[in-house]
């Protein structure tokens, strides 16, 4: 049952953020937009709270649990960027905004944006990571909270990974225009 709402804060995500824009741009209606918007972030209060309610009522804490922790941390981390990132693209597609804004591709501003995006992995790996642990707590039964505690190990994994992958491969081999 998690698992369905997940898919469906994701779903209604995409459609309150695209809604938000639509209102905003092409139907020109900036207060509408701004309403839908602001409506973003509910979703994720409706996937915190089903998951709490699960693990309240006695469920076992499994992948859906963790995914949902996931999503919630890195819906807080990224959220704002992927909305800047999407009303730039439909400012400059539907009301003759400027082009959209892209990342610097060589050297030191590379890394620099490359640890700026890895700061959001990082929180987002915090806010995900205080969730499990909560989870952890709250229940306080380590039999049905196995599943989140591999999911801690697996979040950090990546995130280290991902900080050698990019930050730290992009400072110590910057990449240089061809020439």
């Amino acid at each position: 049952m998690l698992l369905a709402v997940i898919i469906g804060c994701e779903i209604g995500f995409w459609v309150l953020l695209v809604a938000g824009l639509v209102a905003r741009y092409p139907l020109r209606r900036p207060r509408w937009g701004a309403a839908l918007l602001v409506c973003v972030p509910l979703v994720d209060l409706v996937l915190l709270v089903a998951a709490a309610v699960d693990l309240r009522r006695g469920a076992t804490a499994d992948a859906t649990h963790g995914l949902a922790a996931i999503y919630l941390g890195f819906s807080v981390a990224f959220g704002h960027s992927l909305i800047r990132w999407t009303d730039q693209r439909f400012a400059h597609r539907f009301a003759g905004g400027p082009p959209p804004v892209k990342p610097p591709r060589y050297g030191w501003a590379r890394a620099r944006h490359e640890w700026w995006e890895w700061g959001k992995a990082l929180l987002g790996w915090a806010v995900a990571c205080a969730l499990l642990a909560t989870a952890i707590v709250v229940v306080g039964d380590a039999e049905r909270t196995r599943e989140l505690a591999n999911w801690i190990r697996s979040l950090t994994v990546g995130l280290l990974i991902w900080l050698v992958a990019f930050p730290v491969w992009e400072t110590i081999f910057p990449r240089r225009p061809k020439s």
